[in-house]
C-alpha cells in the first residue's frame, strides 16, 4: 500500500505539478483513509463505496465541512489513480458528492491596521530589518506564505520593482512591488542579511539567525507577535495581508482581472470572493456614515 501511495504521491507532483503545500494535505488524507481501514482488517484494493462514507462519517465528528470536504477530493483522486492505473477494477469513490460549502469571506485588515502592523518591525536590528522587509512584501505583492519564503535574491528586481515567484501549481508569476517594500528589502539586504550569513551565502532572501531559510512556522509565529504588539484584535495569519492585498486593490478601483493576475489565480472565480468583501465593506461605510439610514 505504501508503494501505491508514492505512485500516486508522484504523480500529483510530475503530473499536476501540484504545489507541496497540497501534496503533504492529501498525503495526510490519505495516512487517516489507510490507518482506518486497517483497523477494520480492510485493503483499499478491495473497499467499498459503503466502507468508505463509514469512514467520511467519522471525520464528520471531529473536522470541519472544509476538510471533509478536502478528504472527499483527495480520496476521490487516489481512487481514480488506482483504476486509471489498473489496480482495482472498480471505482469505490466514482459517485463520492463533495458537499457545497456556504461562502467563506476572508478576514480582512484595514489599511490603518496594516499600516500599525507594518510600522511594528525595528529596522534598526537585523531581525526588525528583515522582518519589515517580508511584511511589506507581502503586502506589497500579495503573495501566499510560500512563495515569501521561497523567494531568492536573485527573484527581486529593486531596480524595476519587481519580483518573480512561484506559486500553485508551479506556474511563475512577475508581481510588482512599491517603493516601501522596494525599500524595507533594499535595508535589509545591506544591513539585516549579511549579520545572518553562516559561511556560503545561501540563495533565499529571508533567512534565520543560523544562515538557513525561514520557516512557514516562523513565519507564522512573528506575524502573530506582530499583530498582537499592534492591538489588532481580529486574527491574524500570513494569508490575512494576501487577501487585505486583494480588497484594498479593488476598493481602490483596481480592474478585478488585473488583480487575478497579480494573484496568480488561474481561474477568476477565486478571486471574484474579493468583492464580496468589498461590497460588505461599502455597506458598512453606508451605514455608518450616510445621513439618512
Amino acid at each position: 500500500m505504501d508503494a501505491l501511495i508514492d505512485q500516486f504521491i508522484n504523480y500529483l507532483k510530475l503530473e499536476r505539478g501540484l504545489a507541496d503545500n497540497t501534496i503533504e494535505a492529501y498525503s495526510r488524507d490519505l495516512t487517516g483513509l489507510v490507518t482506518f481501514l486497517e483497523q477494520k482488517n480492510l485493503s483499499p484494493l478491495r473497499v467499498s463505496r459503503d466502507q468508505i462514507m463509514a469512514y467520511l462519517s467519522s471525520l464528520k465528528r471531529s473536522l470541519s465541512a472544509r476538510s471533509v470536504a478536502r478528504n472527499i477530493s483527495t480520496i476521490r483522486s487516489f481512487f481514480r489513480f488506482l483504476a486509471s492505473e489498473g489496480h482495482i477494477q472498480e471505482n469505490p469513490a466514482r459517485l463520492l458528492e463533495t458537499p457545497r460549502l456556504g461562502l467563506r469571506l476572508p478576514e480582512i485588515l484595514s489599511r490603518d491596521e496594516v499600516e500599525r502592523l507594518l510600522s511594528q518591525p525595528d529596522p534598526s536590528i537585523p531581525a526588525g530589518s528583515r522582518d519589515r522587509a517580508m511584511l511589506e512584501l507581502l503586502y506589497a505583492a500579495g503573495l501566499r506564505v510560500s512563495e515569501l519564503i521561497g523567494l531568492k535574491v536573485l527573484n527581486i528586481n529593486l531596480e524595476s520593482g519587481y519580483l518573480r515567484t512561484v506559486g500553485k501549481g508551479a506556474k511563475e508569476r512577475l508581481a510588482p512591488i512599491g517603493g516601501k517594500a522596494v525599500a524595507a528589502v533594499r535595508d535589509y539586504l545591506l544591513n539585516g542579511r549579511p549579520l545572518m550569513i553562516h559561511g556560503d551565502n545561501p540563495p533565499h532572501l529571508f533567512l534565520n539567525f543560523r544562515g538557513r531559510p525561514l520557516t512557514r512556522q516562523g513565519f507564522w509565529k512573528i506575524i502573530k507577535a506582530y499583530g498582537k504588539a499592534a492591538g489588532i484584535q481580529k486574527e491574524i495569519t500570513p494569508h490575512t495581508l494576501r487577501h487585505s492585498f486583494a480588497s484594498h486593490l479593488l476598493e481602490g478601483g483596481a480592474d478585478l482581472r488585473a488583480v487575478q493576475v497579480m494573484l496568480g489565480h488561474e481561474d477568476i472565480s477565486t478571486t471574484q470572493i474579493y468583492t464580496h468583501v468589498t461590497r460588505d465593506r461599502l455597506r458598512e461605510l453606508h451605514e455608518k456614515y450616510h445621513p439618512r439610514p
